[in-house]
């Protein structure tokens, strides 16, 4: 800004200025990662599509990273965080979050409906690795392309069930290996409202673009970082966490005070399974707000 008299003269341009200001808030903000893939279903909740795990990236060792989140509304609001109980590097083992630390004090007490409170907050379970997707049914354009894949525990124990099978007559593969793994064939079916993946499976072993070492070279050189996804950047501290969580539940409709978060050590529900598919529309929701 310029002198009082430009001030003056400018104050219609300086009208139009905040009233784009003004616009930008009112929009809705984008939580869309464009390196993350997710197949999408059809009017009938269905989708098909062919993907193969890469293998770790450079300067990494393994193939896929896990991530813990919470994703649950109370009266205050959306609570949207990865948790801290997440394995990582740069965190001592046993590292406490304080929504773990809430729930662990509600299964505790005994109460059924703390119970309740308690499930409805869990932590779930992702994982990330890359893949290539080698057929999208929906959005043909992604094919022949590098992303990042979110997965649950369903997909993961069906790679688990490639790299260590059950019965004696099954040959161990490794489904991240480009030369001896095998692509991915996503069967996604609506059942009880939510996305489910039984029906997916891994097709017979086979070299990935026909074994050429010169494209894999290229193909692996262009896949995400992993132990980027659990970088410290992306995990608030425990008073940062703890402070939103309490702004989420502490007040009801009345205005009346409704929880608060009391010292435990273990989680005893983080096992309970979560429906897939769930965050990308929680911070979906986040944003509508």
């Amino acid at each position: 800004m310029g002198s009082f008299k430009d001030l003056k003269a400018n104050r219609m341009d300086n009208l139009k200025n905040l009233t784009k200001q003004v616009e930008k808030l009112a929009e809705k903000p984008s939580y869309e990662d464009d390196r993350i893939w997710k197949p999408e279903k059809d009017k009938t909740g269905n989708g098909y599509a062919i993907i193969r795990f890469l293998p770790a990236p450079q300067q990494e060792d393994v193939p896929w990273v896990r991530l813990w989140t919470h994703g649950f509304k109370g009266p205050g609001g959306w609570y949207i965080e990865n948790s801290l109980t997440t394995p990582r590097a740069d965190a001592p083992s046993g590292t406490k979050d304080p929504v773990s630390v809430a729930n662990t004090a509600l299964w505790n007490s005994g109460v059924e409906s703390d119970k309740t409170i308690a499930r409805e907050r869990k932590r779930k379970l992702s994982y990330y690795s890359n893949i290539l997707v080698i057929e999208d049914s929906m959005n043909a354009q992604n094919e022949g392309k590098v992303f990042l894949f979110r997965y649950g525990k369903k997909i993961f124990e069906k790679i688990e069930s490639k790299m260590n099978p059950e019965f004696k007559d099954e040959t161990p593969i490794n489904p991240f290996d480009f030369w001896a793994g095998a692509d991915f064939k996503l069967k996604i079916r609506k059942v009880e409202g939510y996305a489910n993946y039984d029906k997916s499976e891994f097709a017979a072993p086979t070299p990935l673009l026909d074994g050429d070492d010169g494209k894999l070279e290229e193909l692996w050189k262009t896949q995400h970082s992993l132990q980027g996804i659990l970088a410290p950047e992306n995990f608030k501290s425990y008073q940062e966490l703890e402070s939103r969580f309490n702004t989420v539940i502490a007040h009801d409709a009345g205005g009346e005070f409704v929880g608060t978060i009391e010292e435990s050590t273990s989680d005893p529900i983080a096992s309970v399974d979560a429906p897939e598919d769930t965050t990308l529309d929680y911070f979906k929701k986040l944003a509508e707000q």
